[in-house]
C-alpha cells in the first residue's frame, strides 16, 4: 500500500470520519471547497439539535483541514471526468458533486479518500480513488 503525504477527503469521509483508516493512507488531509459547500448545505436540518450538531461539524472541519479551491483548472478537468463517466454508460449529472470533488483531487494530484468508491467508477485513469 502506498502512503501519501497528503490526501483529499471526500464529503462521505468528513461526515463519518474513520480516523484510523484515513491515517493509514496519508500523513495529512485536505478537503475541497465543494465539500465545504456540501456541509454548509446540510447544516439546515429541520431538527434544531441536528442543525446545531452540523454547525459544530462545519466549524470544526473548516478549522481542521486545508481547503483546496475549485478553480479554472478543476473546471477543465471536471469536463474530462464527465466525459469518462459518459464513456462507461453512466450519467454525470447525478454525480456532479462527486465529479467536482474528484476534479479538485486530480488537479492537485492527490489521492481521493472516500467511503463510497463506487461513486467514482470510471475515473481510475485520471484520479487515484481509495475506499476507506
Amino acid at each position: 500500500m502506498t502512503y501519501y503525504s497528503t490526501s483529499l477527503l471526500d464529503t462521505s469521509v468528513v461526515i463519518d470520519f474513520p480516523a484510523e483508516a484515513v491515517n493509514e493512507h496519508a500523513a495529512t488531509h485536505s478537503i475541497s471547497s465543494v465539500t465545504l459547500a456540501e456541509l454548509a448545505y446540510g447544516m439546515h436540518a429541520p431538527d434544531i439539535v441536528e442543525t446545531s450538531r452540523r454547525q459544530e461539524r462545519f466549524v470544526r472541519v473548516r478549522s481542521t483541514f486545508d481547503i483546496l479551491p475549485f478553480d479554472e483548472h478543476c473546471a477543465h478537468l471536471y469536463g474530462a471526468l464527465s466525459s469518462l463517466v459518459r464513456k462507461i454508460g453512466r450519467a454525470p449529472k447525478p454525480r456532479r458533486m462527486d465529479l467536482l470533488i474528484a476534479a479538485v483531487a486530480g488537479t492537485n494530484q492527490l489521492p481521493l479518500l472516500t467511503r463510497n468508491p463506487k461513486d467514482f467508477v470510471g475515473l481510475e485513469t485520471a484520479v487515484k480513488v481509495i475506499g476507506v
